[in-house]
């Protein structure tokens, strides 16, 4: 007898998609994550037009999760925790629109998780300063080119992956032991 597992999508941009993707990743009931860009104007974009900051899209990542194992709240209290959503358009030293911190909400039930999620950490003054992540509407989602998918696990020595992604691999591990695989 074949066990069928209902999954659920999830779309978040919180800086570069390299971050996201490795703790996103790791994480028990997560089947996939994608690297991708989305909200943009531009057709068919590439890393390199996206990079440019003209095409309106951010890099994100696209979870397929089963909810019966990680809940979109879940998932949520993982990216609060692992990028700052308090500076406009930037991480660290990635500066630009495309690295915007931004819920693409696949449907209204998502919609809404993630404005009380975002007014519950405002109002419990979790960060100094207020949240700007945003909330945009779906719109199509670009798989990123094939060399940026498993790019910490395939690049674990790279320099920006030792000084940027591997310091968030550590707080998910420390802060979400539980949950990891």
């Amino acid at each position: 007898m074949t066990e069928i597992i209902n999954t659920e999508q999830a779309t978040l941009g919180g800086g570069c998609f390299w971050c996201l993707e490795a703790t996103f990743e790791l994480l028990r009931g997560v089947k996939s994550v994608v690297s991708g860009y989305t909200g943009g104007q531009t057709p068919r974009p590439n890393y390199e037009s996206v990079c440019t900051g003209r095409t309106g899209h951010a890099e994100v990542i696209q979870i397929t999760f089963d909810p019966a194992v990680i809940t979109f709240d879940d998932l949520l209290d993982v990216f609060f925790a692992i990028h700052d959503p308090t500076t406009l358009n930037r991480q660290g030293a990635d500066q630009g629109t495309q690295y915007r911190s931004v819920i693409c909400p696949h449907n209204a039930v998502q919609e809404q998780r993630a404005r009380a999620k975002i007014a519950a950490l405002d109002a419990e003054g979790v960060w100094p300063s207020p949240i700007v992540t945003t909330i945009e509407p779906l719109t199509e989602f670009f798989r990123a080119e094939a060399y940026h998918q498993g790019y910490f696990r395939d690049n674990p020595d790279q320099s920006y992956c030792r000084a940027v992604i591997s310091p968030k691999v550590a707080k998910l591990r420390q802060k979400f032991a539980a949950r990891l695989v």
